[in-house]
């Protein structure tokens, strides 16, 4: 069972420990600077910190020796557009073609050594052959985020947020887009299709609800050991597939809100998901002034409310779409918020223990290996 967790934040990196007197605060790296995401490969332990210097560009760095050491990598870059090329977003507003944020990291498969899969913004997925060394952008996935003009949704700019690479076959991926949809490759990324059949959007005008290009998935996940089941945390919704993809039920029965932007499965469990409720649009902050995270445990039947040690009092925390993590075990969840607060349960979410309530606002939780 993990006993580490690292917390990527708007001024620096830090790692959660587990010790004999709780869960506390290991290390810092990073310090003062802005890391937007974190990821670490299963296949070998590297982890990968992205961070975005503002004016100064988005940089890549790599550990392979626990975060103790970085190095920095150049990070995925774009092409240069040629010059007759109008590139325009569903917005009508030009697409620039320069790195903005790195907002997706996957691993490829285990015969697949050195893969890694970036998604950004504006709307790109890279691939790394080489642990991140160099990066080349799939250009068949960017011709249709052009040709069908993807836009942007909280962001200004769409932008690829979810990756995730089938465990029954590493050559089919999907993608989570913000906003365009849910988008599957089956050959590695060579050709890719919509799959938002019964997605639903109603911030569109009433004949593009069911628009695939215009569904607003926040984060995607597919569940390991029954990689048939899938679950999108929506702009305005919580949907579920039973059957790989080829179509997603809707769930509304949820309270206090439907609105939220992370999303969590059990990995052997496809039924079991964790989700943290928000007010939506302009509000965005904890349902009801009060931190709780929704578990089902029956595909979505029903949802349980979970409170117990979360502040329930003035709580107008926010929690990014890659703030939540799930042990590798389904075990131990932790998740952090726009506060700078963060949280750990060791029981699938029934109780939960604050580690910190004054970092700076959180923007990725991951578990890693120590």
């Amino acid at each position: 069972m993990s006993e580490r967790f690292m917390v990527a934040t708007r001024k620096g990196l830090f790692t959660v420990a587990k010790t004999k007197r709780g869960w506390g605060i290991d290390r810092a790296d990073f310090l003062g600077d802005n890391v937007t995401l974190v990821h670490e490969d299963p296949r070998d332990g590297a982890r990968f910190a992205a961070l975005d210097h503002g004016h100064f560009g988005v940089k890549l760095h790599r550990s392979r020796d626990g975060g103790e050491t970085w190095q920095e990598l150049a990070p995925p870059a774009y092409p240069e557009k040629p010059a007759e090329l109008e590139h325009l977003d569903g917005w009508g507003k030009p697409v620039e073609w320069k790195l903005r944020l790195i907002w997706g990291f996957a691993s490829g498969g285990a015969g697949q050594p050195g893969r890694l899969w970036a998604g950004t913004l504006p709307g790109g997925l890279f691939r790394s052959e080489d642990d991140g060394e160099s990066w080349q952008l799939n250009e068949p996935l960017w011709q249709e985020a052009r040709e069908r003009k993807w836009s942007g949704g909280g962001a200004d700019q769409a932008g690829i947020h979810s990756i995730c690479v089938d465990p029954r076959k590493p050559e089919r991926v999907a993608v989570g887009v913000s906003s365009g949809g849910v988008w599957v490759s089956e050959d590695d990324g060579f050709t890719w299709a919509h799959r938002t059949q019964g997605m639903r959007a109603e911030y569109a005008p009433p004949e593009k609800t069911y628009d695939p290009d215009m569904q607003d998935p926040h984060c995607l996940v597919q569940c390991t050991g029954a990689p048939e089941r899938w679950w999108v945390q929506h702009h305005n919704g919580i949907f579920r597939s039973t059957n790989d993809l080829d179509s997603w039920d809707e769930l509304t029965d949820v309270k206090p809100s439907v609105f939220g932007f992370p999303v969590v499965v059990h990995p052997e469990d496809g039924d079991t998901a964790w989700f943290v409720p928000a007010v939506k649009d302009e509000k965005r902050y904890a349902a009801g002034g009060q931190v709780s995270v929704n578990r089902t445990r029956d595909g979505g039947k029903s949802f349980e409310t979970l409170r117990e040690g979360l502040p329930q009092e003035h709580a107008y925390d926010l929690v990014y779409r890659h703030a939540l993590d799930l042990d590798a075990r389904g075990e131990r969840l932790a998740f952090g918020s726009t506060t700078g607060s963060v949280w750990v349960s060791e029981d699938q979410g029934d109780s939960w223990q604050t580690v910190s309530t004054h970092l700076p606002p959180v923007y990725a939780v991951r578990f890693v290996r120590g």
